[in-house]
């Protein structure tokens, strides 16, 4: 059987002894964070990314073996299992193979091959195929049963036909070459659905469109896949040129059981029988298993899109412990204002209406000035919503007239506020808070710390996927919440004021767990001391292990309890301690003298030299934050709406979602604009995720303007100009029709594409927006 270990480990590019040690930490409950933070010694180092392509690949290994075990015992119990098919299932590698292999043997329903094998047909099958000198209809006489529903020579002749055709249909060598073929050679051919024209609008790139099946990028596979679903597309494999007198596929089942047309007697019925084992029986299975190879290939881009840009997004750079007033901006409604300390507890709330209709502009200044001056505001977060622009224009006077405070605006992203707001764990943390000032609070400390406020939102509603709601949601959640945990602990928490949302990401930890270390911390005050978690309820030694690296005491009892050093090398810190002649607390932050160390110098049985230099590391920085540092994007004073856009604009922006045929940037005016592909930098890009990811701050051209479908074409090749073609052949706008979640300021006005033009060409549907 497969040895899963040595197979990952080729995959990887690792020793196979790493991989057994990563697995067997992970079968004993150990995660990711704890593994390629605290126990490299024993993997080689393996780092977050590697040991999660490799706990997905081991789930699917063990999936593959349990499937093994089953399809042996199951053809072994029929008395059919070979030495020569046992060593061909032990060789398959993939769940496709072994079900190639299993097909001849799986039950299934009674088939008209089996009622014409049950009447004695078979006999008559085995002759005609190894004797085509034989005559069929003469043959077929002696076989004819009327009590059997064989009654004529024809009747006798399509059972022995189905007889074969099931033979050949079940040949593993032959599906896998067929397979093959297809996938390599087959064209995808979509075409419009006869009358849906106009329902279809959106899919007119595909009404006709043929491309190879191997090249089909992720997005345009997906779309093509929802076409299909909504009946607007019919989707088919193309092999061959369709006026040919044989089938490519009709050729390789005829040459794999050695069918030749001599002029012999039964060569015409054995050409039969292949060409309606390849149009009946094989050509519409091996469809749907490619279609189906195709679509699970083209989610598993989608969700590692999503999974990039939200690892991004909550990576972002915090504005850090900096008092907030948040601004949640609206019209009818008025805005909704909510101040936060540095830690980001709520100290004020109100809502002002200085928009139409009630445009009490100066009431509103007036009230927000006496909420700065009276909690010293230093940050005002503006969500990206509805009425953000005018918002900014209220905050931009408010920062003018009140110099003494220095403060500054930041444009928040505001995707998922609305669901937060409306959650569980919003009304337990705010009970007496009215639903929408909540996402006033939500925007405001997702500026202080994006990590922080972000996990308490379904990764899902935060809005940096490509067709989320397309792709399994099983593999999209399992996916997301691996980034979040990933992210979480890369950062690591301060146990004195991290909520149970965050805390439940932290290794080791769940949302009981979480809750009762805030249950804890409540009924006893700040913890003092890694240690003092081995006190909280149900908080055991392994969870222990799992999770104090990751868990930050400031200003405890001991100061390596505010580093990612992790208690159980405490001890080797006290002896590098002692070695040097030095206190703890006069190694931490001492760069200098830090570097001189040799790392070999200290390493034991214990203590490899990945850990060591680790910590000598940590000792330097401790607590040291991964994020970049914060900056802002500067939105021009007067663009403030599409209309507001002129063709060569020079704009800063704010990237809000990369996918493969581009990024897409905020430039305030309540609509996305396109960067495509072609246009990210002056050089060939394969990946537009290694050119910029969410939160980047960049600065763009404006290519094109389509205001009546609210499409903006932009360029981050700044040489570029308005009107010049800027595609190469290479690098072809996007033909997919595209769904992005996100916030409500970006929908379009209409679903339609109307005529040509790069704008046209540009968006192609890609920059279809929808609330979900």
């Amino acid at each position: 059987m497969l040895d899963i270990n040595a197979k990952i480990a080729e995959e990887l590019g690792v020793v196979t002894r790493n991989v057994a040690a990563a697995v067997a930490l992970l079968d004993e409950g150990s995660t990711v964070p704890f593994i390629a933070r605290y126990r490299k010694e024993v993997t080689g180092s393996l780092d977050d990314t590697q040991l999660r392509t490799l706990e997905e690949r081991l789930r699917y290994l063990r999936e593959l073996e349990e499937r093994r075990v089953s399809i042996l015992a199951s053809i072994d119990e029929q008395g059919k299992l070979t030495p020569g098919l046992k060593n061909d299932i032990l060789a398959a590698d993939t769940k496709v193979r072994l079900e190639d292999l299993y097909l001849p043997y799986k039950k299934k329903r009674r088939t008209k091959g089996q009622i014409a094998l049950e009447a004695g047909l078979g006999e008559l099958a085995d002759a005609l195929f190894a004797d085509p000198t034989l005559h069929p209809e003469t043959e077929a006489e002696r076989f004819i049963q009327p009590d059997n529903g064989f009654a004529d020579v024809k009747a006798v002749l399509e059972g022995a036909k189905y007889i074969l055709m099931e033979r050949f249909a079940e040949d593993a060598d032959l599906l896998e070459r067929l397979r093959n073929t297809l996938h390599s050679d087959a064209r995808l051919s979509s075409r419009v659905a006869t009358g849906k024209e106009q329902e279809g609008a959106k899919f007119a790139d595909y009404f006709e469109h043929d491309e190879p099946l191997k090249s089909v990028p992720s997005h345009r596979a997906l779309a093509m896949f929802r076409g299909r679903n909504e009946g607007i597309l019919s989707l088919s494999l193309v092999l061959g040129e369709p006026d040919a007198i044989m089938h490519p596929c009709e050729a390789m089942v005829a040459k794999q059981f050695g069918i030749e047309n001599h002029g012999r007697p039964a060569d015409a019925w054995l050409a039969e029988v292949v060409r309606w084992t390849w149009r009946i029986k094989l050509s519409t299975h091996l469809e749907t298993d490619l279609f189906g190879s195709l679509r699970e290939q083209a989610e598993t881009e989608a969700i590692s899109v999503f999974a990039r840009n939200l690892h991004d997004l909550l990576l972002a750079a915090p504005a850090g412990p900096r008092r907030t007033l948040a601004l949640d901006p609206g019209l009818r409604t008025g805005c909704k204002v909510a101040v936060m300390d540095e830690t980001g507890k709520l100290l004020a709330t109100d809502t002002i209406f200085p928009h139409a209709p009630q445009n009490k502009w100066n009431q509103s200044l007036a009230t927000l000035g006496a909420l700065c001056q009276q909690h010293q505001v230093e940050l005002i977060a503006i969500g990206n919503g509805t009425a953000s622009r005018e918002t900014d224009k209220l905050a931009g006077e408010l920062v003018k007239g009140m110099p003494q405070l220095r403060m500054q605006k930041i444009m928040v992203s505001e995707a998922g506020a609305s669901v937060y707001s409306a959650s569980e764990l919003a009304a337990k943390e705010f009970p007496e808070l009215d639903v929408s000032l909540r996402g006033a609070v939500s925007i405001g400390r997702r500026l202080q710390d994006p990590l922080a406020e972000l996990v308490k939102i379904d990764p899902k509603s935060i809005g940096v996927g490509q067709y989320q709601h397309d792709v399994s949601q099983v593999q999209l959640a399992r996916s997301l919440d691996a980034t979040v945990e990933d992210c979480v602990n890369a950062v690591g928490v301060d146990v004195n004021t991290a909520s149970a949302a965050l805390l439940t990401r932290i290794s080791g930890l769940n949302s009981t767990l979480a809750n009762n270390i805030v249950e804890f911390r409540d009924a006893n005050g700040a913890f003092t001391s890694r240690s003092q978690l081995k006190k909280v309820p149900r908080l055991g030694e392994k969870t222990f292990e799992q999770a104090a690296g990751f868990l930050r005491v400031m200003n405890g009892s001991n100061p390596l309890d505010a580093s990612a050093v992790h208690p159980e090398a405490y001890p080797l810190v006290k002896r590098i301690a002692e070695d040097t002649g030095r206190d703890i607390r006069s190694l931490i932050g001492d760069s200098a003298f830090l570097k001189q160390l040799d790392p070999k110098r200290f390493t034991d049985e214990s203590f490899g030299l990945p850990t060591v230099t680790d910590i000598l590391a940590e000792l330097d920085k401790p607590g040291r934050d991964p994020r970049p540092e914060f900056k802002t994007a500067a939105f021009q004073d007067g663009v403030e709406d599409l209309k507001d856009l002129k063709p060569g604009m020079l704009l800063e922006g704010v990237v809000t979602n990369v996918t493969n045929f581009g990024a897409f940037v905020d430039i305030g005016v309540h609509q996305d604009g396109l960067v495509h592909i072609s246009a990210l930098a002056d050089r060939f890009v394969q990946d537009p995720h290694t050119v910029v990811k969410a939160g980047d701050i960049v600065k763009v051209r404006v290519m094109e303007v389509d205001i009546p479908r609210k499409r903006i074409a932009l360029s981050m090749r700044l040489s570029d100009e308005p009107g010049e073609s800027r595609n190469s052949p290479s690098q072809r706008p996007p033909r997919e029709n595209r769904q992005r979640n996100e916030s409500p300021r970006t929908r379009p006005a209409s679903d339609k594409n109307s005529g040509g033009g790069t704008m046209a060409s540009l968006f192609a549907n890609a920059g279809k927006i929808k609330k979900k």
